[in-house]
């Protein structure tokens, strides 16, 4: 494994630790704030909305800049954001802190992800960026129990100095072990498409934008998050309310899930690198089934963690997939790589909405699944389609455009 990837992935990893920490920390923050829950609530929905942001504005903005530079810049950017929040005197501080942290995310990740697979040859692209995915993965499973131990022991602070620690470690390794122009000029490895992948201005990073295949990757990437997570944020209630589990247990059968997403992402990858089309359409079709099943068999304490480890694999079995697939028709623009974490993020919040209402309906807390299976069942049409199309001898010659 290059070191450039374990560089990366350390930064993935200290990206989610800050993404999920707070939320095994938020009693502790209100408190030590003086503020409500509610309004401490906003540390997690002001990043989720600054990941979405950031992921586009930051991208566009570094467009002409070279990509190791713009990433050492990004996790000097989540660096200060982590040390804002260690330090904050104040609330309003506290999610400033929070927001800078954020900016940074989205647009790591999409760059992240094409200077991951100019480390490695074209035929293991996919595992390259699972690999660099492993540390949010990773971050996932242990992100809240991380902050709840240490937010116990010594304070809600010490996790942020914690993960300022991390990212300090992560900007040293980029800065050391990331080639100077890696991600810059790898080739197409799309069929019939040569030439160089886009590096330059804004004008040609939106050109890529042009492409079906862009905006069919896009859709589907939305819709597969949207019909994990309709089904993921009501959880918790599905366990205690249908399964029968008590509120203690709630936390291991997260971690059964975080488990999965680590093993979905690196199967994935792998799988991906092989026939990516196949692999992606049957990881959002094993998320379709698996969700509704879920929905027929909530009442059982041993399909439930069964399942749901199953839905953490194949809800992430297609993250690396998705991400080279877009890259590859968009012909390298970063803009489009980082589209693609605001897609995922913009389905993150379709599918706890529309899962919502479904709960608000009165259907019960089993309904989220289904309609994660419905909304799922969406993305392996549009998956299809796009691979279908991909496959026809004009889409192989010359882009299909708008």
């Amino acid at each position: 494994m290059p070191g450039g990837l374990v560089a990366l992935a350390l930064g993935g990893f200290g990206i989610g630790l800050t993404e999920f920490l707070i939320a095994g920390l938020l009693p502790q923050v209100a408190s030590s704030f003086s503020v409500s829950e509610a309004a401490a609530g906003w540390l997690i929905s002001g990043y989720a909305l600054s990941v979405a942001i950031g992921a586009i504005a930051l991208t566009a903005a570094t467009a002409r800049l070279p990509r190791k530079a713009v990433l050492v810049g990004l996790v000097a950017l989540f660096v200060v954001g982590n040390l804002l929040s260690a330090l904050a005197p104040t609330y309003q501080v506290m999610l400033l802190g929070r927001i800078v942290a954020a900016l940074c995310h989205g647009s790591f990740f999409g760059i992240g992800s094409l200077v991951a697979r100019s480390l490695v040859a074209p035929e293991k692209k996919s595992r390259a960026v699972a690999l660099m995915f492993a540390g949010l993965t990773v971050a996932n499973v242990l992100g809240v129990p991380f902050g709840a131990l240490v937010g116990e022991r010594w304070g809600w602070r010490a996790a942020f100095w914690a993960v300022t620690a991390i990212g300090v470690l992560a900007l040293a390794g980029i800065v050391a072990l990331v080639p100077g122009r890696a991600g810059e000029t790898r080739p197409s490895t799309v069929p019939g498409r040569a030439g160089p992948m886009a590096v330059g201005g804004l004008r040609a990073q939106f050109r890529a934008f042009r492409s079906w295949q862009v905006w069919l990757t896009l859709m589907a990437t939305a819709l597969s998050y949207g019909g994990m997570f309709g089904a993921f944020s009501y959880i918790a209630y599905t366990f205690t309310e249908v399964g029968g589990f008590s509120p203690a247990d709630v936390a291991w059968l997260l971690m059964v899930y975080g488990v999965g997403l680590v093993v979905g992402n690196l199967v994935g990858g792998r799988a991906a690198d092989h026939d990516r089309d196949r692999a992606l359409v049957l990881a959002l079709l094993g998320l379709t089934v698996t969700l509704a099943t879920f929905g027929l068999l909530a009442g059982s304490p041993t399909a439930s963690v069964i399942l749901v480890f199953l839905m953490g694999l194949f809800g992430f079995a297609g993250v690396p997939g998705m991400i080279t697939r877009v890259t590859d028709f968009a012909h390298g623009a970063a803009l489009a790589a980082s589209a693609n974490v605001s897609a995922s993020n913009i389905g993150n919040a379709l599918g706890a909405w529309l899962g919502g209402l479904a709960i608000t309906a009165g259907l019960g807390y089993a309904a989220p699944l289904y309609v994660g299976a419905g909304i799922a069942l969406i993305s392996v049409i549009v998956m299809a389609v796009a691979a279908h199309q991909a496959r026809s001898p004009a889409e192989q010659r010359t882009d299909h455009c708008l």
